[in-house]
């Protein structure tokens, strides 16, 4: 049996069958990480001893009936910006090279209390800022179809590590689609979910409105799993709230037959590669074959949405990281002269190019003369966006589209041009802007065999609508099933 190739729902299986031990399990993937080396680059940092401690430790509770969670013993990873105590938390940047947290994420607390054994932090974009995973000062993150290209990002690492069996399951985090895009570049299945569902408490902060934490695995069945642990309130993150959107796992019929998909024409224009195009209609009609009813409507308010998304994140960035100073903690500067000299080198050196860009982006929007002029215009766009979905909703159940214009690009490309890499977003950032749940499957390969999914956009906490119709995608084809052979280079 290869242990690597059971999806995280099957391991627990095993597991709690005894026909796995969870030390076995972990020790599998540690090996695995250990063997692919530095080949993809997906983990910053992996805690091999706490691994194997913590899994001898899961393994009693277990045996004892103390944990009851269909995932508990199995493997999983994290995205370096959400809070591990007393574990490395780096945000992929030089500014945070040698913060340990004191205190662990609402997300960790949760998983922890399931049996989770956690192997590392993952690598990303510094401090989320970038949609290749090429910016993270511990290096490029590499796509395991291609190693010549990149996985997407933020979350590159996080959706690296479940393509190429370096975890069963991750945690990422979305501000714009860092979820869904790498999912969709890497072949495997990734939800952002509806803004508030889960805990940001722990979560390091880009834009506090747009943030959030989501799951990635191999399939709709596996992070519906994951779903049902980390949502639910908590009273120590503002945002969050009360929600029926629990049960995730059981809700996964696989019956869509009368349900509504809507697609937007807007969404299908020029600059959206055609082999892309081809693979997301034709999920369109397995959709159809399965008993849903699909129709095309009209919705030009996307051509907005990613100026309106860069102004609203880049400000509240610019916000955010002013908390890095060189005082507190983190990095700062060896030589200085003064409190102000002290403040721009360690910035200076702390920070990449990508985040000194959106700092500064961020300053400008907000600076006296041009608040009103470019910020609250991005906010009356926003709240237009979130009208304009919510009218969509009055007549359709779920959205389908692409997640992004092409493939996976070239690592090099996008980096060479930041308005490039800004516009491959274009049909993520709306979810984002709007709250609501997004999900990414993959749905077939372009000719030279590198992955496509499709987005599912659902209303607020419709996120297990949106689980089972991709779940009933899955078992009609075998996509996400699926797996790199070892990142071919071409």
């Amino acid at each position: 049996m290869d242990l690597l190739k059971l999806g995280a729902l099957e391991l627990g299986q095993k597991i709690k069958d005894k026909e796995i031990s969870v030390h076995d399990a972990t020790s599998a993937m540690l090996d695995k990480i250990q063997a692919d080396g530095d080949i993809y680059n997906a983990y910053i940092s992996v805690f091999k001893d706490e691994a194997l401690k913590s899994a001898d430790e899961i393994q009693a509770k277990i045996d004892s009936g103390e944990l009851t969670s269909p995932l508990a013993g199995v493997p999983m990873a994290i995205k370096d910006n959400i809070c591990t105590k007393d574990m490395l938390t780096t945000c992929g940047s030089k500014m945070l090279y040698n913060f340990k947290p004191p205190y662990n994420a609402g997300v960790v607390e949760k998983l922890n209390k399931a049996g989770a054994v956690i192997l590392g932090k993952l690598n990303m974009d510094e401090f989320a800022m970038g949609s290749t995973s090429e910016t993270s000062y511990y290096g490029v993150t590499k796509n395991p179809w291609n190693t010549n290209h990149v996985p997407g990002g933020s979350s590159g690492g996080a959706a690296v590590a479940v393509a190429a069996n370096e975890a069963y399951y991750t945690l990422g985090s979305d501000t714009g689609g860092s979820i869904r895009q790498p999912c969709s570049y890497c072949g495997v299945t990734g939800m952002k979910p509806t803004y508030g569902s889960v805990s940001r408490y722990g979560l390091v902060a880009y834009a506090s409105s747009l943030d959030q934490i989501g799951p990635v695995g191999n399939s709709a069945k596996d992070i519906a799993a994951v779903l049902d642990i980390i949502t639910g309130k908590d009273k120590r993150d503002s945002t969050s709230v009360e929600c029926d959107c629990g049960n995730a796992l059981a809700s996964l019929t696989g019956d869509i037959q009368g349900l509504r998909i809507g697609i937007p024409t807007d969404y299908f224009g020029s600059g959206l590669d055609n082999e892309v195009k081809e693979k997301v209609m034709a999920a369109a009609k397995t959709f159809e074959s399965l008993g849903a009813v699909i129709e095309e409507f009209p919705m030009p308010i996307v051509e907005y949405c990613v100026p309106a998304y860069y102004i609203i994140a880049c400000a509240e960035a610019g916000s955010n990281l002013s908390r890095y100073d060189g005082i507190k903690y983190g990095y700062r500067a060896e030589n200085y002269d003064d409190l102000y000299d002290l403040y721009l080198k360690s910035r200076s050196e702390g920070f990449g190019m990508e985040v000194k860009r959106r700092i500064m982006l961020g300053n400008f929007v907000l600076s006296s003369g041009y608040y009103d002029a470019y910020y609250t215009k991005a906010l009356r766009v926003k709240a237009l966006i979130k009208k304009a979905f919510d009218d969509a909703f009055q007549k359709y159940d779920v959205i389908l589209g692409p997640v992004a214009p092409t493939t996976a690009p070239r690592i090099g490309e996008s980096l060479c041009e930041p308005l490039k890499m800004y516009l491959s977003d274009i049909y993520t950032v709306s979810v984002n802007l709007a709250g609501l749940p997004g999900l990414t499957a993959p749905c077939g390969f372009d000719s030279n065999n590198m992955p496509i999914g499709f987005q599912l956009i659902g209303k607020p906490f419709g996120e297990n609508t949106l689980l089972n119709a991709a779940h009933a995608y899955q078992l009609s084809t075998d996509f996400h099933t699926k797996k790199p052979e070892g990142g071919k280079n071409a």
